[in-house]
């Protein structure tokens, strides 16, 4: 199964609401930075809408995004162009997009310290029912390739995996580890 479209989250660490407002300066200055990685392209407010993105920022290849699905606050990369590549190659680019957008928050003067991230959790969400459906048959085919990825990287220790959600739900795993992440 070609896993496409990823969506990867960390949860903040505590899961308390964030200074969002601050979020919008910054990511318009990294859209005027443009690190080479990716083609960013404009911000979105979105905190007035409950249980969603609350700032987003819109790049052409992938969205990142401070926001509280399910009640769950946390940064979220979303892939939105289709990449070549092995299932492992794809998954190691969303997580490291999100890793790297994660220190550059974490490192950032203007939030002073306020954002920190669970490094330990991780939600992982294709964004293709038809590709993916949210059933125990799609878990079964990925969860072996998801856990083959973290233990590549050294992630062993307390690596757990679980399929979130009901079928009508886009396909979501949430990771657990000892060991951080991303």
């Amino acid at each position: 199964m070609e896993l496409q479209h990823l969506d990867v989250k960390l949860p903040l660490d505590p899961p308390s609401p964030a200074e969002l407002e601050a979020l919008i300066p910054i990511f318009h200055q990294w859209i005027r930075d443009g690190d080479g990685d990716e083609l960013l392209i404009d911000v979105a407010d979105y905190r007035h809408v409950h249980g969603g993105p609350e700032v987003l920022l819109i790049g052409y290849e992938g969205n990142y995004s401070l926001d509280n699905t399910d009640g769950r606050p946390g940064l979220r990369y979303t892939r939105k162009t289709v990449l070549p590549g092995t299932n492992a190659e794809r998954l190691g680019q969303a997580i490291g997009a999100l890793a790297k957008a994660r220190r550059r928050l974490e490192a950032e003067p203007a939030l002073a310290g306020k954002l920190r991230f669970h490094r330990h959790e991780l939600e992982i969400r294709v964004n293709d029912r038809h590709l993916a459906p949210n059933s125990q048959e799609t878990f079964d085919a990925l969860a072996p390739e998801i856990a083959a990825f973290f233990r590549s990287r050294g992630v062993a220790n307390g690596l757990r995996l679980s399929r979130e959600g009901g079928e009508r739900d886009v396909f979501r795993v949430r990771v657990r580890a000892d060991a951080p992440l991303d």
